[in-house]
């Protein structure tokens, strides 16, 4: 355990805080939360190094350097309810847990939702709400959501989660085919002005 928090530490200052990450609270909840825990046991070896690994169902966990930045690029504050598609194995979803008051985490494949649910209910965390179902449709019941994540790439932006995004609000989204994906960062104003802006090239699996 022991060897695992060290790795954290390295990760966060190699992978992280060298790329330009400097929110502060971003970077403690980097290094707070175990990540080898939400892997497979035959990746947990790798669990720390900067890249995607399987969790199985054709998904994956994303990188941490990734899942940092787009933490970032949200901007959450303490009392934001969150929207994430694509929990898939919770890692992104304990990371949202720490820095806002409520996260709403949709999962297509039944079986990561409950693993994750399992593990997060493990782990203390009891403002995070979990839901079944297609990304594409949000979360309608409980919108509208100050922030909205999305973990998985369409072919376009949904236009029902820019309608469940408040005003103001924020989403980041990786939008377009495997090989030419592009994450952006959704901003809508209090007139439900919208400003896309291209952050950089990604490659996710897709929104299915």
């Amino acid at each position: 355990m022991n060897n695992f928090t060290s790795k954290r530490k390295q990760m966060v200052e190699r992978d992280i805080k060298k790329r330009g990450i400097k929110d502060k609270r971003v970077l403690e909840a980097m290094e707070k939360i175990p990540r080898h825990k939400f892997v497979p046991d035959e990746y947990r070896q790798y669990a720390y190094g900067d890249f995607p690994l399987s969790i199985g169902y054709g998904q994956t966990i994303s990188q941490p350097y990734i899942v940092a930045y787009m933490t970032d690029l949200l901007q959450l504050e303490p009392e934001d309810r969150v929207l994430e598609i694509g929990a898939g194995s919770g890692y992104q979803t304990a990371i949202l847990a720490e820095l806002s008051k409520e996260v709403y985490a949709v999962e297509i494949v039944p079986e990561l939702l409950e693993s994750a649910r399992e593990l997060l209910t493990s782990m203390g965390y009891s403002n995070i709400y979990y839901k079944q179902g297609d990304g594409k449709e949000g979360w309608e019941e409980k919108a509208p959501f100050s922030k909205i994540i999305v973990t998985a790439a369409p072919r376009e932006i949904p236009d029902k989660l820019i309608h469940q995004l408040c005003s103001p609000g924020r989403m980041v989204i990786p939008v377009g085919a495997l090989g030419s994906q592009t994450l952006y960062l959704v901003k809508k104003n209090k007139k439900e002005e919208l400003d896309i802006i291209p952050k950089l090239s990604v490659a996710f699996v897709p929104l299915v």
